[in-house]
């Protein structure tokens, strides 16, 4: 019997759904919810594990009709790069449309400057926000999820952002009963977060269980890394080790993706779906907590971006 298989015993009544069975629902409801409310919703689509399943829950919304949303995807240019050949390949077999916003091109027009330790994710938030100006999205679906972070655990499946595409907590929305108020102002959208009462363990687990793939750095490998700030790190174009920093080859695994300079590997041996759920239901640190160099630059890192338009 599988992990996912005993994980789902024990539910009572044979018409009672399992905990994934109502996620996967809830999830459902919300992609369909925005479809009739809103004219214009886009997915964010980077290629990770959660954008992943936010579009395989879409599909399964919709099928077998097409999936009535576009997709976007923030590029730092220091992506990993079996991630974008996955995104590329998963576009191309479901016929979607696919925007980039890239912040590339906002360093060579001298709007962003490159930071001093190199990561661009910070840099994100303009090359988001004036892409959804720009398209008139006026919902953004997004892959947080509340057992990620504070400032994530604090925030509606439906978000509203004002015409700066600022987050302003006093502004969040009662959501009684499954109810979401999709109103906003003209210039105004809603990040809209379907996957908000997911756990890591809960994603796997569904990924397990639907056999959907993934980018293969998921899973354990062998690449050569450099030790900085308690983290696993990938040396490329952003940069590599300094002065004092060993690279070392190690078997790793990444738990989350992100800008490679900022996101860091985790020693693993686990190659299978069942291992790495395995080592997931052990592990006392969230994923960003573990590692994402970007959510430790201060205490209220990522309510900070999020004010600011991040995701």
């Amino acid at each position: 019997m599988t992990t996912v298989a005993k994980a789902e015993e024990g539910t009572g009544s044979p018409y009672a759904l399992s905990h994934l069975d109502a996620l996967e629902s809830e999830a459902v409801h919300i992609f369909r919810e925005v479809a009739g409310e809103f004219e214009n919703p886009v997915i964010l689509f980077s290629g990770g594990k959660d954008s992943i399943l936010m579009l395989h829950l879409a599909l399964k919304a919709f099928a077998p009709a097409a999936v009535p949303f576009s997709l976007l995807h923030v590029d730092t240019g220091h992506n990993f790069p079996e991630v974008l050949q996955y995104r590329d390949r998963v576009v191309a077999a479901h016929g979607l449309r696919l925007h980039v916003a890239s912040v590339q091109d906002y360093i060579d027009r001298g709007v962003l400057k490159e930071r001093p330790d190199g990561t661009r994710n910070p840099l994100q938030t303009l090359p988001l926000t004036e892409k959804i100006q720009s398209e008139r999205f006026d919902a953004v679906f997004g892959g947080g999820r509340r057992d990620e972070e504070k400032a994530r655990a604090k925030e509606r499946v439906f978000s509203l952002r004002d015409e700066f595409s600022q987050w302003d907590p006093r502004r969040q929305r009662p959501e009684l009963w499954n109810l979401y108020n999709g109103r906003h102002a003209p210039g105004e959208h809603v990040r809209v977060f379907p996957l908000s009462n997911w756990t890591e363990l809960d994603v796997w687990q569904y990924i397990a269980r639907e056999g959907i793939e993934l980018p293969e750095i998921y899973f354990a490998h062998e690449r050569e890394v450099f030790r900085r700030s308690g983290m696993w790190l990938t040396a490329g174009e952003w940069g590599g080790a300094k002065d004092g920093e060993r690279v070392e080859k190690r078997q790793v695994r990444y738990r989350t993706v992100g800008d490679m300079s900022c996101t860091g590997a985790v020693d693993s041996d686990a190659t299978t779906l069942d291992a790495v759920i395995a080592e997931i239901a052990a592990s006392r640190l969230t994923e960003r907590g573990a590692t994402r160099a970007d959510d430790k630059l201060s205490e209220a890192a990522m309510e900070d971006r999020k004010r600011e338009g991040y995701f």
